[in-house]
This record gives structure tokens, C-alpha cells and sequence, in this order.
């Protein structure tokens, strides 16, 4: 299986801080990843580089087998797909404007945009009369499944995905997780998920990858960090949300 997203010796600082520091990380296509630790820990940081937002101090990010640069990086978006913390909907548009606003500025014709749109609020199972709605008009379940739209219409092969669910109810959350499992396997498109939550990690996720201070700690299926930690960390980070027989893991 080839690799989607490759960080080769990344290491990236603020001011005095190393936000982070990967020797190298892997995700194979049609892989979902997911990016957990405190605060701080340099997930969203990991994000930001892939998308190209962010460039390393040192080392390289290929996306698709294509290193990520200022030269590249407008083939290269096309092909990822980004939904962060708050969904990011523009407030003046509708939730169908926001939706189609990529696709629009890229010349695709309205029959086109409007078969897509189609296609994707049955994938999110939206209801098409939410689309007329502007952001404010909209709970926070479906301000999210609008954002999640956005990131997939020009269809990807990359999805990240930074704490998307974080501000939601306990309820609602858990839906959402169900559903956004559901889309990945679907969809079979790699993904970058990042959130506090062990839990909603061992749901979303075929694996799990540990962060502390800029670095990965530990990578595995969720069970594996509980029955093979490879540091005390990983034990005390895992027992500080719920035990493991709580989260009831055997994958």
C-alpha cells in the first residue's frame, strides 16, 4: 500500500519551543490516523504542515508523493481536504454556499457542483433543506456535517480533521463519531483525525498515534496501548480519561 502522507526528520519550533519532532510518520492510503496527547503536544501543528499552511525548520512532508512547498502547493490542495476546530463556515454565506465555494472558484459547472452536493448529503445525511440556512441558523451537529462537506467536495484523497467535535454534547458527539466512521470506511480516503479524546479516537480510528512535547510516543491499534505501553506515559494518559475496561477496546 503506498504511503499518503510521508514526514521525513520534520521538526518544527516557535521562538524556543519545538512544537515538533518526527524522524518519521507514515500514513498508507486509506489509512485513519488518529492524532492524541495534551494540549500542546503539536498535533494542530501536524496538521498545519501537512495542509501546507506551515513549512518545517527542517525535513520534508509529502502529501501523495509530492513534497509539500510553496511551488507545489496549489497542486497539491486540491487533493486534501481540512475541516478545523469551529468548522470554519463563512457566516454570510449558506450552508450550500459554503459547500460549493471551492468548487465554484475552481470553474466547475452548476450541474456538476449540484450532483455533488447530492452525493454528499446523503453521505453526511444531511437534509437538503438545511443547505438554505445560514451558519448561525444551524445546531452545532450540522454546522459540522456542513464543514465536512466543504472538506470532501472536491472529493480528496486526504482528509484532516482538527478536534471537529470537540464543542458538541456528549450525544450528539457520539453520533457523529458513529457517522464519521461510517464516511471513512465508505469514502476509503486517509485521514488525519486529531482529538483529546481517547475514546472517540478508538471509535473513528483504525489507529492510534501518542504525542507528547513534538514527539510520538506510541503508535498502535487501540488495544495494543493498553496490553504493550511503551511508556508510562501512554499508561497514564489512557487511565486519566477512563480505564481501559471502560472503553471496552479490543481492537
Amino acid at each position: 500500500m503506498s504511503a499518503a502522507i510521508e514526514l521525513t526528520g520534520v521538526r518544527k519550533r516557535f521562538g524556543g519551543t519545538v512544537a515538533l519532532d518526527l524522524p518519521e510518520l507514515v500514513v498508507p492510503e486509506r489509512t485513519v490516523l488518529a492524532l492524541i496527547g495534551p494540549s500542546g503536544c503539536g498535533k494542530s501543528t501536524l496538521l498545519r504542515l501537512v495542509v501546507g499552511l506551515l513549512r518545517p525548520d527542517q525535513g520534508q512532508v509529502r502529501v501523495g508523493g509530492t513534497p509539500m512547498s510553496p511551488a507545489t502547493r496549489d497542486e497539491i490542495l486540491p487533493r486534501v481536504g481540512y475541516v478545523i476546530q469551529d468548522g470554519g463556515l463563512f457566516p454570510h454565506l449558506t450552508a450550500l454556499e459554503n459547500t460549493a465555494l471551492v468548487a465554484r472558484h475552481r470553474g466547475w459547472p452548476r450541474d456538476r457542483v449540484d450532483a455533488r452536493i447530492r452525493e454528499l448529503l446523503d453521505l453526511t445525511r444531511l437534509d437538503r433543506e438545511l443547505l438554505d440556512r445560514y451558519p448561525t441558523e444551524l445546531s452545532g451537529g450540522q454546522k459540522q456535517r456542513v464543514a465536512l462537506m466543504r472538506a470532501l467536495m472536491l472529493d480528496p484523497d486526504v482528509l484532516l480533521m482538527d478536534e471537529p467535535l470537540g464543542a458538541l454534547d456528549p450525544m450528539i458527539r457520539s453520533r457523529l463519531q458513529r457517522d464519521l466512521r461510517e464516511v471513512f470506511e465508505r469514502l476509503q480516503t486517509t485521514v488525519l483525525f486529531v482529538t483529546h479524546d481517547i475514546a472517540e479516537a478508538a471509535v473513528v480510528s483504525d489507529e492510534i498515534a501518542i504525542l507528547r512535547a513534538g514527539r510520538l510516543v506510541q503508535r498502535g491499534k487501540p488495544a495494543e496501548l493498553t496490553r504493550a505501553p511503551a511508556d508510562p506515559f501512554v499508561t497514564e494518559f489512557i487511565a486519566a480519561q477512563a480505564p481501559p475496561e471502560a472503553l471496552g477496546w479490543s481492537r
